[in-house]
């Protein structure tokens, strides 16, 4: 019986260690803190200087910040936040500071850990900390996007190098 669980072609599966074929791992963890998370911030509004006062917003609640992005953008929404499988825990998070009220657009193919914010025209100001933690409990955990898989969390890696098995 122990032979045919550690033969199991489903073991992956049952410890998080690997994704069924076609589909992509992502990072449901949220971070522990904001200088964790990488934004670029551009404006989708006809609002000179938009994308650098909310750059500049972020940068001091402690997120790393690019430079404004450049780009012909327009959003009748409070914001769209773009993200990929390295970053999806995190969107939800920046989708906080927004009451949760950004429009989620996931790029699989994305391969970096920055994290696009697209400002509409119904965007106000960001939500307070309070807020922030409202947001959050509304949102819940985030949800896998079509055709991805959960990627282990670091802190069972961590627990299970970390246990000297």
């Amino acid at each position: 019986m122990v032979v045919a669980l550690v033969r199991d072609s489903q073991a992956d599966a049952a410890t998080g260690n690997g994704c069924p074929q076609g589909t992509t791992m992502v990072n449901l963890d949220l971070p522990a803190q904001a200088s964790e998370v990488k934004l670029r911030v551009f404006n989708g509004t006809r609002t000179p200087g938009l994308a650098d006062r909310v750059s500049k917003d972020f940068k001091d609640r402690g997120f790393q910040v690019q430079p404004p992005g450049k780009g012909k953008y327009k959003s009748a929404a409070t914001a769209i936040v773009r993200f990929g499988p390295k970053t999806v825990g995190a969107a939800q998070w920046i989708r906080a500071h927004f009451l949760g009220e950004a429009e989620p657009q996931f790029a699989a193919t994305q391969t970096t850990d920055v994290i696009d914010i697209i400002v509409g025209d119904q965007y106000r100001q960001l939500a307070t900390r309070t807020e922030v933690n409202q947001s959050m409990a509304q949102l819940g955990s985030p949800d896998l996007p079509p055709g991805t898989c959960a990627a282990p969390t670091e802190t069972i890696s961590t627990s299970v190098s970390g246990s000297g098995r």
